[in-house]
Parts: C-alpha cells; structure tokens; sequence
C-alpha cells in the first residue's frame, strides 16, 4: 500500500486532533471516510451522528456466554473520531468503520487473557516507558503535559499530524526494534487489526472509490501499519481466525469513566477540562481557557463554602502564564493550572483543593440517546419501563431520592395512576435483584410502616453496562429477574436465604418463583438445625407477611411455614447456646430477631414455647453467659422474672466466687437490649456495684475489659442516667457523680486500658 492515500493518524479524544482533522476533511473533501472501528458496528454510525444523541457515549460489544466480556469504543463531543462521523453524515457521505469486527476482538481478548504473563508486563512496562522518556527529554514531568504543550497548542495543521505520524512511528520502530522472546498478545493483535484495515480499504477501492477520494483515520501508532507493504487478510486467513458468540449496542456513557484516573487505558486525565479547550478551539479563544478553567475552580470551591476571591483566580493566572514561559510554552497547559491552584487557592496545600480540581478536571456529564437508539431488548425495555413509570428525570448523574407510599392512591382516576408507587417499587426491586445499580433502597424512619420505601437513584454508565450484561438472562427485566432468582434456587441449599429469594420473588411480583421457592423451603425445612438460620427465614416470611395485601400477593400460603420456622427455631435455643464467645455475637443476634418476630407476630406463632426457652437458657449455668444475660433481659421486659428474681440471678452470677469474665459477660449480654428497663432497677445496679467492689485486682482487670465493652454501648444520656443511680447509692450527688465518672482518662490509664483490651488473660 503506497502513501497515495490520505490518511490521518489522530489521538483519541484530543481536541487538537479533532480541529486539524475537520480542516483536514474541509480540504481533501473525500466522498468516503474509512475509521478505525469494528466493522459490524457500521451500522450505528448514522445513530452516532443523531442530532439527539448527546456525547459521550460508547460503542459496546459483549459476548453472549458467561462469563461475559466486553470491548469499549467510546466518543466525547472532541472525539476526532465522532467529529469525522459526524461532518460525514452531515455530507451524506460513505463512512465506514474497518477494524476487526468485534466478534473477532473479543475472542482474542479471551485468549489474550489467559495467556497473560511476566513477559508480557515487561513489554508494557517497557513499551509505556517510551512516553515517559519523551516527556523526560523537553523536561516535561509527564507525557500528558508534553502532549498538551506540543500538540494541543499547536494550531499549525501540517507540524500536527506530520509530528505526531512521525513521534508514533518512532516509537513503533523501538517496540519492534527490542528483542523478545515472545511478543504479547496485543502486540500481535495489533499487526492483525492493520491487516484487517488494509482489506476494508482495498474493498472500498474495488468498490468504485479512487485512493484520493477516501480519507483514513487510524490511531497515529497504526500510520506506518497501515502504510506498509504487508499483505491484507485474505479470505482464507480471516474464515480461520476464531471468533466469540457476542452482540454489539450503543450506550450513554460519562466523563468519570472516560478518565483514565479510573482506569480506561485510551482516555485522558481531565476529560471535562478537555471539553472545555474543544469549545475554546472552536471559538479561536485558546488565550482564555486559563481563566475559565481557574474561574471554575473557584466556583467549586466557593460551593462547599471555601474562600475563592477573584483576585486569586487573577494572581492564579499570571502564575499559570508565568510557569509556562519559564518551560518555553505559549500556553499553561493543566500541570501548570493545578499549580497555580495549590499555590494560590490552596496556600501549598494540595488537599485542601484536590476536590475542585477533580470536580473541574473530569467533570460529571453523562450522555443519553434518543428514544429507538438501544439496540438489546432488556435496554428497550427499561427505557420504556422509565417512561410508563414516570423515572425518566431520575436519569441522571446526580443522586435523587425517591419515596414511595405502595398503598392505592384513592383520589387519582386510573388505575395505573392508583398503583403507581407500587409498580415503581417492583421495577426497583427487580433492578435490585439484577445487580442493576440504578436505585438503593434506604431505611425509612418507621418501622413498622411496611407502605413506604425510600430510595436514592442515580443513573452511572455502569448502569447501562449492567442492563446489557441482564440481556444475557432475558428479554425483559421481568423474565431476566425470575431468570435470576431461579439460578440462584437451584444451588439453595440454606434455608434463610431460600426464604429471602421468596422475600425478592414477592417484592418483584413473580408468581411462579414464589411457589417453587415456597417449594423449596418446605424441603429444606425437615432438615434444617442451624438456630441462625431458621431464625432469620422467619425473620424474612414475617416481613413480608406484615405487607398483608399490600402489594397484590397472596401470602397465606407463608403463614403455616413461618409457624414451622419459628417453633423449629425455638426448640434450637438452647442447644445453640452452648458456643464460645466469638459465636456468641451471631447467635445473640438471631435471638433478638426471634423476639421481634414473636412482638410482631404473636398472634400467629407460638410466642408461649418461645418464652419456655428463654427462660431455660437464662437459668442455666453450662451455657454461653451473654446469651444467658440476653435471654434474662427479654424476660425482664415481659415480666416474667421479678424484681427479686432480678436482685438475686445479679447477685448469684456477680458473685464474688464467680469467674470474673463470666460475670462481667453475663452483664453485658443484660445490658445488650432494653436500657431503659435496666435503668429502672435499683437493686441491679446496687448488686453491680458491691460486685466490682469485693473483686480483688486480677479479677477487676478481668471484669472491667467486659463491663467497659458493655457500658461502650450505652448513650449519653442513659450514661447521665447511671451516674445519677451510683451518685444514690454512693451517696456523693448525682452532678459529682457525673463529673467523676465521665471525665477524661489520663494517657497512663488509657494505655492500661488497652494492655487489658489486648490481653488475653490465659483463655
């Protein structure tokens, strides 16, 4: 292939690229414009330059098996690539994409990644450190600024494209030029994509277009490739070359995932800055940029209640300006911005800026498409999900809360307008339980009001990442969630989180999960004698038995197994009791979990041989002492131990004769629940005190590393509380009491505080 071809090595998401190329095309006026790009997703570039379709966005490709993989090809509004697409279509001319179609990408990229080695992270190391020597040799701290100062700010169209053809090619011939013993997979990846471009190019000539009136736009690195006499692919070569099963979809994408600051290899540091010299460029007003990007960080800075004057922005660029000269530049390229920031808005304090630099450097802007544009089902169908359920301003970057009262509104006229917040909340439940991370449901203040939802929406490209990955699993969001819910069932084999997956099922109204997973439940139940386990797939059938009718199910069916679960759970107490103190935790939680079913619930579940194992397990001296503390408060709080049964079981496990560790954990477990209660009883609080006062002092540095844990929990106001009973019972007033007992520890206490926290006294 001879250099009779225009051909235009660029840089991806460059402005400088973007200006020289339009007068480029302005120039050659081509009747075809050939892009690096996959082939199959030619189709889509009249989509791309769509009046309506907001930048950026992304070309994606996937594959239709698990586990999924993925290529990218995303555009900014600078994008020289979606400027040429773009003055293309606004010509009605040929314009193609020609590099491998992405079948063909992704099942290298499978191959490439099991085949990664050290020898492969020594030829990127080596191969990125290039850049980094090129910035080294104008004294440069890095190649973005080097970049910036020699390409971006040089507005001579012929010095641009023939210096970065010839920078690219230089340091092709260094990569090819080193020896190794075997090259990576993306090296040769490489040679084959170029092979892959010079048969689309001669497809187009031997389609009617002369060699002068087509335009390419390669990456630079890929000039001299192109421009080589290395044969194309042949038909033979190209039938033989494997390729994945895979589906390709335009989708919004944004400027956090366009920075390479979160890991895209291709994108740049400060994508919005960027937008900001595109617009700049267009407008011959490069001198300016300093001064709107410096005005901007004032601005963020001035939003979060920092002092930014505009005399700093003014001081803060004849810094910027200064900095420049002293480098030989005609312009402060963003290495100089960021200074002239710390110096003058921050004093020399990085930190106290990094925030508004982040903020104006990437910018927050997330594109969007025109209704028709997505190309899978599951997108089409979310989009109209948006729609009919009246989300669609929810699109957005920024986070909105939502709340929602699931109960039929009575004062609307339709039917779909009554329900609505019930139907929103089985869209974002389904999301939920896709792993769409569009919507997180946030705790509302009232517990027991089971109509109301709340939660924070927030729109990210990841999210549409997530909804083309459901695809995979259905063609809708419904038949994708029951999908999801069913594989999940299959490899259940715990009975709480069947019982969650029945919650889910409920929660995005899918019938016929909802029996089998009833079905299941059923089944694993015969076997089941894990205390924690039983407690909490009661916890979750009560949940949602207290929905009632609530969201359009029928949850009878639930009841007589929420009976079984509990009275099973019930009749584990106590043998789940006898655990070490690391156990304890989970099982005091499960505890707690079962009296809230037994409050909630009493009507239905068998509260009375609950209560029988509580009282077994609070007598007993064989088993876990917290969890016996936390069972005696639970019957203190239904009366069914008295005040002097209370007096005496404090006095029997404070006992002087008492390990101390036990005692002080039985009193933590007591404490663990109802303060208030506790706060009442007097008598407790004395048989406490004459117990830390009779213990000799190895057993008080035993007790007190449990007591502090215990007491660590109280409020503030329950602490004043206590202060007030001991000021009582010492005899000393309440407010000296107080003073005493809440004033700060000297350094000598605190370090012997946590020796003893530490320590592990031969147990």
């Amino acid at each position: 292939m001879t250099n009779q071809y225009n051909i235009f090595g660029v840089r991806h998401l460059s402005p400088g690229a973007s200006y020289h190329l339009i007068q480029y095309l302005e120039e050659k006026k081509p009747r075809c414009i050939l892009i690096e790009g996959p082939a199959d997703a030619t189709d889509m570039l009249y989509n791309v330059a769509n009046e309506e379709v907001k930048p950026p966005i992304a070309i994606l490709a996937y594959t239709t098996e698990l586990p999924i993989e993925t290529v990218l090809y995303p555009f900014a509004s600078y994008s020289p690539e979606y400027q040429a697409i773009c003055w293309g279509a606004k010509k009605k001319l040929d314009v193609r994409f020609i590099d491998l179609p992405s079948d063909i990408m992704l099942k290298i990229r499978q191959e490439r990644n099991r085949e990664a080695n050290e020898a492969a992270d020594e030829f990127y190391m080596f191969h990125n450190g290039l850049y980094d020597k090129v910035a080294g040799l104008y004294e440069e701290d890095d190649y973005e600024s080097y970049w910036e100062r020699n390409f971006e700010h040089n507005l001579n169209a012929g010095t641009f494209r023939d210096g970065l053809s010839y920078q690219s090619g230089q340091i092709r011939d260094m990569v090819v030029d080193k020896e190794y013993e075997s090259v990576p997979y993306d090296y040769s990846y490489n040679l084959i994509r170029e092979a892959y471009m010079r048969r689309e190019i001669q497809r187009a000539v031997s389609e009617g277009f002369k060699p002068e009136e087509i335009v390419i736009i390669v990456g630079a690195y890929h000039v001299s490739g192109i421009l080589s006499d290395l044969p194309p692919v042949s038909d033979s070569e190209l039938k033989n070359i494997p390729r994945a099963a895979s589906r390709i979809t335009l989708m919004p994408y944004s400027y956090l995932r366009l920075s390479s600051r979160t890991g895209y290899g291709a994108g740049n540091r400060a994508p919005y800055y960027f937008e900001l010299m595109w617009k700049a460029v267009q407008q011959d007003r490069m001198g300016d940029l300093p001064a709107v990007y410096l005005s901007k960080i004032a601005k963020a800075l001035r939003d979060k209640g920092d002092n930014a004057s505009s005399a700093s922005v003014i001081e803060a660029v004849r810094l910027a300006n200064a900095l420049t000269s002293m480098r030989g530049g005609s312009l402060p390229v963003l290495k100089d911005l960021h200074d002239a920031v710390v110096t003058c808005f921050g004093g020399g304090d990085l930190p106290s800026v990094a925030e508004a630099i982040n903020k104006v450097d990437i910018g927050t802007a997330i594109g969007s498409l025109p209704e028709g544009v997505s190309q899978t089902p599951v997108q089409e169908d979310m989009n109209q999900e948006l729609k009919r359920l009246k989300l669609t301003n929810y699109k957005s970057a920024v986070a909105q809360e939502l709340t929602l009262d699931l109960r039929e509104n009575l004062k609307v006229k339709t039917k779909e307008a009554a329900f609505i917040d019930l139907n929103r909340s089985t869209f974002l439940h389904r999301l939920r339980t896709l792993g769409i991370h569009f919507a997180e449901q946030v705790r509302v203040s009232q517990d027991s009001a089971t109509w109301a939802e709340k939660w924070i929406l927030r729109w990210t490209p990841e999210v549409e990442i997530e909804i083309v990955e459901a695809n995979l699993k259905g063609e809708t969001l419904e038949i994708a969630a029951a999908y999801q819910l069913k594989e999940q069932l299959n490899e259940c084999t715990d009975v709480s989180l069947t019982a969650k997956i029945i919650r889910q099922a409920c929660e995005c109204h899918l019938t016929n999960i909802f029996d089998n997973a009833l079905s299941t439940l059923q089944r694993l139940l015969v076997d089941s004698d894990d205390f924690r386990e039983t407690a909490y797939a009661a916890h979750e059938l009560s949940i949602l038995i207290q929905y009632g009718d609530l969201r359009q199910f029928n949850l009878e069916p639930l009841i007589p197994i929420l009976q079984q679960l509990f009275l099973r759970s019930s009749l584990l107490l106590v043998d789940a009791s006898s655990c070490d103190d690391k156990a304890a935790g989970g099982i005091a939680q499960a505890i707690n979990v079962m009296e809230l079913i037994s409050q909630q619930q009493y009507e239905t579940v068998d509260v009375e041989t609950w209560q029988k194992e509580l009282l077994k397990l609070a007598w007993r001296d064989d088993l876990n002492t917290r969890l016996s503390g936390t069972a005696f408060s639970i019957l203190l709080e239904h009366n069914l131990a008295s005040e002097d049964d209370c007096a005496k079981e404090v006095s029997r496990r404070l006992s002087p004769g008492a390990p101390a560790d036990l005692g002080a954990g039985w009193f933590e477990g007591l404490s663990g629940r109802n303060r208030y209660a506790l706060l009442s009883r007097v008598s407790l609080w004395k048989e406490l005190d004459k117990y830390v006062e009779q213990l000799d002092d190895e057993e008080f540095f035993r007790s007190v590393v449990f007591l502090r844990r215990a007491f660590g929990e109280f409020e503030p106001n329950q602490k004043n509380s206590i202060a007030e009973l001991l000021g009582d019972i010492w005899g000393t007033g309440a407010e000296t009491t107080a003073e005493i007992l809440q004033s700060e520890l000297t350094e000598t206490e605190t370090e012997k505080l946590d020796e003893l926290n530490d320590f592990d006294f031969d147990f």
